[in-house]
């Protein structure tokens, strides 16, 4: 009896909880290819796609077995499906159905702005009860981006929104090209993880399980958050991005400060920021959270993404956080290790950000 009691009352555990990568990026980029990839490969994983619309997205039809009106089976046991209504019937369907999936991947329409897929996730309490997002996945086209972030403000909220850029089409640029897109890409966003690939090939591991809203996670997916100081946040980034996938291209990541080094140029776009700050004395925490409260609300719209490890006076645990628009999670997460240097340490992505105001909000939270 007690021990049933005990049970009950456990939280549910991360893992049993479906992963959800978004996936997102301009039309012919290659998001299709990738899903493709997904619904027919043999990778022995149950995977359901939901997609905007079954026509649009050339799926083989092939591939199809049953169909009722909005689910399509795959031969390889994954599951298509279409969002022509709303998106938060479409994931309660799927979790109802037999033999659940291992996960599940949303793809948004080529104009779309990933961040309100993204919110279902957190608002939603029945779908925060039975999946959780896992990562957003930007496929980008490696020949056409330079255009598009000229004229669509749509494709520089896709790239800084990311987790995980691929630059798709490779084949198609020449190695100068591919340098400018990349430091282009970089500009906006210095912390996603990229892929450089032709025909979206990379293994699915490299886009599916990133765990990257994880908040015990951020850490591990983003090693420059603990080194180097702000003035260099640029150019120690870049080592380890691939993890192990793409060694090849290490060598030219180094440095890309023009001013500095040669080599390849590095943007700072106009309008996108990535705004990192940190400090190595404990917070206050009645002056951090109405502070952060107050800019999501007043920035929210600008702030796209925004995620931090918070050291406060008196705690012993740290405090994580991360944040999509207006709508923050965060929790104690652990023990601040005995070695580990205490200090605080937050990035904010986002577009036209004030960046001194928000430098100075954060130094008068300071204990």
């Amino acid at each position: 009896m007690t021990d049933a009691k005990v049970q009950e009352k456990a939280p549910e555990k991360a893992q049993e909880k479906v992963p959800v990568t978004v996936l997102t990026g301009y039309l012919g980029a290659g998001k299709t290819t990738l899903l493709n990839r997904i619904l027919s490969e043999p990778h022995g994983k149950k995977y359901a796609v939901i997609v905007n619309e079954f026509g649009e997205i050339g799926i083989d039809n092939e591939l199809v077995v049953g169909a009722d009106e909005e689910v399509f089976e795959m031969n390889n046991g994954c599951i298509c499906c279409t969002v022509r209504g709303d998106l938060v019937r479409i994931l309660d369907g799927l979790m109802r159905r037999k033999g659940k999936f291992d996960a599940i991947i949303v793809e948004t329409t080529g104009l779309a702005d990933p961040a309100p897929v993204a919110q279902t996730f957190f608002i939603d309490e029945n779908v925060g009860r039975k999946t959780r997002l896992d990562a957003v996945v930007t496929v980008a086209d490696a020949k056409w981006l330079n255009e598009r972030l000229k004229d669509a403000p749509e494709a520089k909220n896709q790239i800084a929104f990311a987790d995980v850029i691929l630059i798709n089409k490779t084949d198609l640029v020449s190695p100068e090209e591919l340098g400018e897109v990349e430091a282009r890409i970089r500009g906006i966003n210095p912390y996603a993880r990229l892929h450089k690939t032709q025909r979206s090939q990379v293994p699915l591991d490299a886009v599916l399980g990133r765990n990257a809203f994880d908040l015990d996670r951020i850490l591990d997916l983003e090693p420059d958050f603990l080194e180097g100081d702000d003035h260099d946040h640029d150019h120690h980034h870049d080592h380890d991005h691939g993890h192990g996938h793409d060694h090849d291209h290490h060598h030219d990541h180094g440095h890309k400060h023009a001013h500095s080094h040669g080599g390849l140029k590095h943007y700072h776009d106009e309008e996108m920021q990535s705004i990192a700050l940190k400090s190595d004395k404990p917070l206050d925490p009645d002056k951090f959270f109405p502070w952060v409260q107050d800019l999501v609300q007043k920035e929210g719209p600008n702030i796209l993404r925004c995620k931090g490890i918070l050291s406060f006076k008196n705690d012993d645990q740290r405090f994580v956080f991360q944040g999509v628009h207006m709508i923050l999670d965060g929790d104690h997460q652990r023990p601040w290790a005995k070695d580990e240097k205490r200090e605080s340490r937050i990035v904010f992505i986002g577009r036209n950000l004030p960046g001194k105001k928000i430098t100075e909000g954060f130094e008068a939270c300071v204990a």
